[in-house]
């Protein structure tokens, strides 16, 4: 299969609408080439475009900075000699003077397919500055990870945050280009846009379901997104960035570890398998103790498991990660109705509400846990509501079968 920024490469008839124009470039590492050139470098080698910008997401261009809240610089690039701007530093929306400086934008971002992963937020940004700027837009495809699997409750009215870039699912089987078009007729944007699609992506395909496996190199999109197990673990895993236990940043498999010190791994998914066993299925759990070197209970014992996603056991249309998380929550308040599970401190520059909340889109999960009556159907009512919703909304956006 090809990704977008090998089409545009390869093709001078998909180039050639940018003939004179002068084009800026959205990307950050895991914007490469089959071959894992950057995409900077590999479009600036190309005689008839003009690169005259070019713009880092959180983590920045290049990725240089490991973990949230830390901040990125504008510079100049020393080979190339154009400016970079930063989207998260300063600014999380291009500045006029920044879009001055360009005439069509190049979006080439391998996303997770999950609404908390900023460069989704960060593709709304733009797209709204481009359509009131009179820019264009291309995105350059890329697969979803995740695959087409939609799961979660739905951001609620007045959640939105950079975390939180629309009314989306937690997963919301996605690619970046479908996600503009969403975008687009969500917020009624007059925007020239493009999509430079994947060829013969295949998102229900094994073993992948979504990555090309054996294809392609896997290239973190960010810091602690180190391989595809990750990417399927995350839209669950990403919740616990809102608690006191740790996501297992700091050791080599982060978010596909949870845990924290003095817990009890078996008891705890004693109690999981009690309340909600389905919610189980699709991987295997393994009790485990890691001790993070930075972030979270650092140098500290952290007792907990790992979710494996990358055996035999693997059922990929029954792995919930959203749900498998909801539940290693309403199981630790059972046995320990005490915890501190939620953590209150600034997230993503937000500090009058709660990062749980923050990450989920509103209150509604951490409501069900901490109400000692409400019952795993309860959310998963609430949930399959707002997944049905969210297939049929956007059954007319998917630019891929199969």
């Amino acid at each position: 299969m090809k990704f977008g920024i090998d089409r545009l490469i390869e093709s001078p008839g998909l180039r050639a609408p940018l003939a004179g124009r002068r084009i800026a470039l959205l990307a950050h590492p895991a914007s490469v080439t089959r071959e894992l050139t950057h995409s900077l470098d590999a479009l600036a080698r190309l005689p008839e475009l003009k690169l005259t910008a070019a713009f880092g997401p959180q983590h920045g261009l290049r990725g240089e900075k490991q973990d949230n809240m830390v901040e990125s610089a504008d510079y100049r690039d020393p080979d190339l000699g154009v400016p970079v701007f930063s989207l998260y530093g300063d600014v999380r929306r291009p500045t006029a003077a920044m879009l001055d400086s360009f005439d069509v934008l190049l979006i080439d971002l391998q996303d997770l397919g999950c609404r908390i992963y900023t460069f989704l937020t960060t593709l709304r940004y733009m797209l709204e500055a481009a359509a009131k700027a009179g820019k264009s837009v291309w995105v350059l495809d890329r697969p979803n990870p995740a695959g087409r699997l939609i799961e979660g409750l739905a951001l609620r009215p007045a959640w939105e945050s950079f975390v939180g870039a629309g009314r989306l699912p937690m997963r919301h089987g996605l690619t970046l280009g479908e996600a503009g078009h969403w975008f687009i007729r969500e917020l009624k944007l007059d925007v020239d846009y493009r999509v430079v699609e994947l060829e013969d992506w295949q998102p229900a395909a094994a073993p992948g379901y979504g990555w090309p496996l054996g294809e392609r190199a896997w290239v973190n999109p960010s810091p602690n997104a180190p391989n595809l197990s990750m990417a399927r673990c995350y839209p669950g895993t990403v919740l616990l960035e809102g608690t006191t236990l740790s996501e297992g940043r700091g050791t080599t498999r982060p978010l596909e570890l949870l845990g924290a010190p003095g817990l009890d791994p078996q008891a705890w998914l004693s109690a999981m398998r009690a309340l909600a066993p389905g919610w189980l299925d699709g991987c295997r759990l393994r009790s485990c103790w890691f001790e993070p070197t930075f972030h979270k209970h650092v140098g500290e014992l952290c007792a907990g498991f790992q979710i494996h996603v990358d055996d035999p056991g693997y059922e990929h249309a029954d792995f919930r990660p959203w749900r498998l998380v909801a539940l290693a929550f309403k199981a630790l308040r059972q046995l320990e109705p005490d915890y501190p599970i939620w953590r209150d401190f600034p997230y993503e520059y937000e500090s009058q509400r709660l990062a749980i909340d923050l990450i989920n889109g509103g209150p509604g999960l951490r409501e069900w846990v901490d109400d000692r009556t409400a019952l795993p159907g309860d959310l998963d009512a609430a949930a399959l509501r707002d997944e049905r919703a969210w297939r049929a909304e956007t059954a007319d956006l998917l630019l891929y079968r199969g």
